[in-house]
């Protein structure tokens, strides 16, 4: 999925991007070792806060050695807020719609599973997280490891929300993070995320161009391959710089002129001279979500239409469609039609109507599956493709059944901060369950000198940090240590106030009463009709207090 890079040193190895998992990332160093002979590693560079460019962190390094300051671990401003903060209000849905955007489902084969985002597959394994003992600030920045002069450019907000590049000047190389690859990336990746700036991505590779690419003679990065010889860093660069900005310019372009978000994605193209160059293409991305996506991002995911600005459920007017269309058979005999003929977009149109209408008619949700299998065969973008035909695989099969991922180890626990826990609390309540509840606690984390005061209060519940109410209805006193073992599952409240680590202090009617309205979050909802298990799986024995499973962002 991803690489790593080894950085000789006058020692040892500095270490960009230790891929996802501690097992894949010992391996290739021991294989860097064997080649090119054993050296120690100095220092890890994050170049950002996805879990494909940090999860293997542990194969590399000791966390004993980072503490110390015996290894550097380098990363940009904000990076351990953004590693887990970006998947954590919706990860139980980003988790679900990952099962179409990665093919979770499909089997291997020229007919399924061919490649997952931008690399072909993510690595089973352990991931892990240690934290940064060195954090990049300015926009540029230099810095000099055991001989080995760096200058790190910070670009936020680019692919990811913590994100930066780094030139070597003495080996004329530059990293370009994933910031240039070998495809168009996504402005909105499908399994949902926040939508990224196109315009502020071109402009960060214009800024890496003028800085670095007049005299850069390697450029190499965290996805794709190496590019060699100063013309063709350039190329690539300007490639890659155009693609964004002729995207944001061109989309705002054409909404200034009326084209709305649902429109766009048929009229936006990209100039035949960049149509020409591989690294324009659609590898990753999709010219159609992407131009999406930026209306979206300015406009918002309204047309302006009245009529689509509060519509009714799928279910609710797909029932309507088919009645006018004169009832299932009619639209089962024009749907075969134009698939026969082809038109592929216009049969899902009017099938996709009748599967919301009746989710149970299997020979609906055939003939569906179908024709979303050929319109994924034919698209570049794997993110595209794999929607599809992980669509028509439910469609044809069901929602897939047995245990959901597990993806909160021990070092994601830990990166989690308290006010994320208690903002993800807010929304796994059940809003219905906590009607008339009034309540205000007082949570002291003494270990690490945190204060809240979380309130219930009109059905939400919110918290603010550094503050303490006068007069709580309870004060709970814990250790964030041991906070985190029960955010990781490993114990529970009960099970600590049992052995005196925890302190109640007050009313505990306020603590039952939010522990009652607590959901935990599983991914087995349906994404199409008809889909859901006759015989649902049984949902997991999980503490209400366990932080919620977080989504994979590898690939992202």
């Amino acid at each position: 999925m991803a690489n790593i890079s080894f950085i000789k040193t006058n020692t040892g190895w500095i270490v960009f991007d230790p891929l996802t998992a501690k097992e894949t990332a010992r391996a290739a160093l021991e294989l860097v070792n064997e080649k090119l002979g054993k050296r120690p590693v100095v220092a890890v560079v994050y170049s950002h806060s996805h879990g494909d460019h940090f999860g293997g962190v542990r194969g590399v390094v000791d966390e004993a050695d980072v503490k110390s300051g015996k290894v550097k671990v380098i990363a940009p401003a904000g990076f351990m807020d953004h590693a887990v903060a970006e998947n954590v209000y919706a990860g139980n849905a980003m988790t679900r719609r990952m099962y179409f955007q990665y093919g979770v489902l499909l089997p291997r084969s020229p007919f399924g599973h061919v490649d997952q985002s931008i690399g072909k597959n993510t690595a089973a394994g352990n991931l892990g997280l240690i934290e940064p003992n060195v954090y990049i600030n300015q926009p540029f920045e230099k810095m000099t490891v055991d001989g080995v002069e760096m200058e790190f450019q910070n670009t936020p907000g680019t692919e990811a929300p913590a994100e930066m590049n780094t030139y070597f000047p003495q080996f004329k190389a530059f990293w370009a993070a994933e910031n240039i690859t070998g495809t168009i990336h996504n402005i909105y990746t499908l399994r949902g995320a926040l939508v990224r700036d196109a315009l502020a991505w071109s402009k960060n590779i214009n800024n890496s161009l003028y800085r670095y690419g007049n005299e850069a003679q390697v450029m190499f990065a965290s996805h794709s391959w190496p590019r060699w010889g100063n013309e063709r860093i350039q190329e690539v660069m300007r490639t890659q710089r155009d693609s964004y900005a002729h995207l944001n310019n061109e989309v705002l372009h054409l909404a200034n002129n009326g084209v709305t978000i649902n429109e766009v994605h048929n009229v936006y193209k990209q100039p035949e001279s960049l149509k020409s160059q591989w690294a324009a293409h659609s590898y990753h991305g999709s010219e159609e979500h992407n131009s999406r996506a930026v209306i979206n991002r300015y406009l918002g995911y309204w047309d302006a239409n009245p009529a689509t600005l509060i519509p009714l459920s799928p279910s609710d007017s797909a029932p309507l469609y088919v009645e006018m269309m004169g009832g299932s058979a009619k639209i089962m005999a024009k749907g075969k039609q134009l698939y026969k003929q082809g038109k592929y977009r216009q049969a899902m149109e009017i099938v996709n109507k009748l599967v919301y209408a009746e989710p149970n008619n299997t020979a609906a949700k055939d003939l569906l599956a179908d024709i979303f299998e050929q319109i994924g065969y034919q698209k570049e973008s794997p993110s595209v493709r794999n929607s599809f035909l992980g669509a028509a695989y439910e469609l044809r099969h069901g929602m897939p059944s047995g245990a959901s991922p597990k993806s909160n180890g021990p070092d994601m626990i830990k990166a989690m901060t308290t006010e994320l826990w208690l903002n993800s609390l807010a929304i796994s309540m059940d809003s219905k369950k906590a009607a008339g509840m009034k309540f205000t606690i007082n949570l002291d984390t003494p270990d690490n000198g945190e204060k809240f005061v979380v309130e219930m209060s009109n059905s939400a519940l919110t918290n603010i940090k550094g503050q303490q109410a006068k007069t709580p209805t309870l004060t709970i006193v814990i250790n964030r240590s041991d906070l985190e073992k029960i955010m990781g599952g490993q114990t529970t409240f009960e099970k600590l106030l049992v052995e005196g680590k925890v302190k109640f202090e007050g009313d505990r009617k306020a603590f039952d009463q939010l522990r009652s309205t607590l959901t935990t979050f599983t991914p087995d909802f349906e994404l199409m009709p008809g889909t859901k298990a006759k015989k649902p799986a049984p949902k997991p024995n999980r503490d209400p207090f366990e932080a919620q499973e977080l989504a994979i962002t590898a690939g992202e």
